[in-house]
């Protein structure tokens, strides 16, 4: 009568079945499985209380864990959206990304650049130099507002040679209105805006939509 009694108990219904595709014990399944080992025992011969407080134990971990897991999560979605105003703040700030050469290929007849005036342009020059740091090039600036300027170059030299397939630093120095020097290089833009594309930031230099992590320093335009 006593197998015939537990026979009676074992049998479920399909609402009482453990839904679990992963294969995976969580916290709900165990919990389930655990009250049907109750459900299913021998009354005659009870579950042993250490081997009970041993799985209500087992339990308990698996609730810090699942809580723990949680927080976690919240700690990174709070990160990365504190990372992401921090990225916001650079906005209307200098970005350096240390680029100060321009590449020329052996197949271009021209090409041009953008530098950042911070200042108001009285007078000035463009100055374009090989490797080595030899001036290959000059030409005037004209008086102009600050704000970031785009360049034409035929690559040519001061002697009307075409310049060679080779790298070029690129740079200029003039005089504001007030009669202060100063300088300006290739590389060095106001950050005008932040992207983001999958998550990665793009900070727009110029034209150009840049990489955060190509930046390698930025800050607030001394004039």
């Amino acid at each position: 009568m006593a197998i015939n009694s537990i026979n009676t108990i074992t049998q479920t219904t399909s609402s009482d079945a453990i839904y679990n595709p992963k294969s995976e014990l969580d916290k709900d399944a165990f919990m389930k499985l655990f009250l049907t080992q109750l459900q299913m025992q021998d009354p005659t011969d009870p579950m042993d209380t250490d081997k009970m407080l041993e799985q209500t134990a087992y339990l308990s971990t698996m609730e810090m864990n699942t809580n723990m897991q949680k927080t976690l999560e919240n700690l990174s979605n709070t990160l990365n959206k504190t990372s992401e105003l921090s990225v916001l703040n650079a906005i209307g700030k200098i970005a350096d990304t240390g680029f100060r050469y321009l590449n020329v290929t052996e197949n271009e007849e021209s090409t041009n650049f953008e530098l950042y005036f911070g200042d108001d342009i009285s007078s000035g020059k463009v100055i374009i130099k090989d490797k080595n740091g030899q001036i290959v090039k000059e030409f005037p600036l004209e008086a102009h507002s600050k704000g970031v300027l785009n360049f034409d170059w035929d690559l040519k030299d001061n002697y009307g040679q075409k310049v060679k397939a080779d790298t070029y630093e690129i740079m200029a120095e003039y005089t504001s209105p007030d009669g202060k020097n100063h300088t300006t290089a290739l590389g060095a833009y106001p950050i005008e805006s932040i992207r983001f594309e999958n998550g990665i930031p793009y900070a727009k230099l110029g034209s150009n939509y840049i990489p955060f992590d190509e930046i390698q320093e930025i800050y607030e335009w001394q004039g």
